[in-house]
């Protein structure tokens, strides 16, 4: 379990495919000291739970099988790529953003990017399917980063919704750097996932609320 609250950023070493299956083993290293994983211990990276296998250099190495690969952008990680980076939530911790499970729903894509002053607003198109989970002043998990949901447009109106991001926030995770094109991946609140889930079995469609439309797509 996470918050959703990057404490550091890392960069891929190595991205490479040793073991059978398609495994991707995956070296990562923290652009500042962080002597708190050991093998075994889990770690979002970019918003994906994987478990610490090696601690060697001052890197982090995980294999990330193929389910994973599908289903978010790791396998998109070359060498030299940054990657945001958060250790596992421990009893007793502050959370200081919401229940992260580092569980991914899907891979979203950022259609615009506007700077408002000191914020940045992005509009972040989904996955077909996934707008019914995502609530306006929700939270939303994009790369590992908890956001509060601005707009929502729901399925039938583009599936997307927007985020605001703080100077803060923009210094200290990547999604400084993210714009038209980008690819995050996205993790839906779990208390509005297991809300949807029941409601889809009771024969109940998602309902959405939005604002102004995207611009572009």
């Amino acid at each position: 379990m996470f918050t959703g609250l990057v404490t550091h950023q890392g960069r891929v070493r190595e991205a490479r495919a040793p073991g059978p299956a398609g495994a991707l083993r995956l070296v990562v290293e923290p652009l500042r000291a962080w002597p708190e994983p050991r093998p075994g211990e889990s770690v979002a990276v970019d918003g994906v739970c994987l478990t610490v296998v090696e601690v060697a250099g001052g890197a982090l190495a995980f294999d990330v099988v193929p389910e994973t690969l599908r289903r978010t952008t790791l396998g998109e990680r070359a060498p030299g790529a940054r990657v945001n980076l958060e250790g596992a939530l421990r009893v007793g911790d502050a959370l200081g953003g919401h229940w992260v499970q580092g569980h991914v729903d899907g891979v979203a894509e950022v259609l615009a990017r506007e700077a408002r002053g000191a914020e940045v607003r992005l509009v972040v198109g989904l996955p077909r399917g996934l707008s019914g989970g995502v609530l306006p002043k929700g939270s939303v998990a994009l790369d590992g980063v908890s956001l509060t949901v601005g707009e929502v447009w729901p399925e039938g109106e583009g599936e997307a919704f927007s985020v605001y991001l703080i100077p803060h926030t923009l210094a200290v995770t990547t999604l400084g750097a993210a714009g038209p094109g980008t690819r995050l991946n996205v993790e839906l609140d779990p208390l509005g996932r297991w809300v949807e889930h029941h409601l889809a079995r009771l024969g109940l469609g998602p309902a959405g609320a939005g604002g102004a439309r995207p611009a572009s797509r």
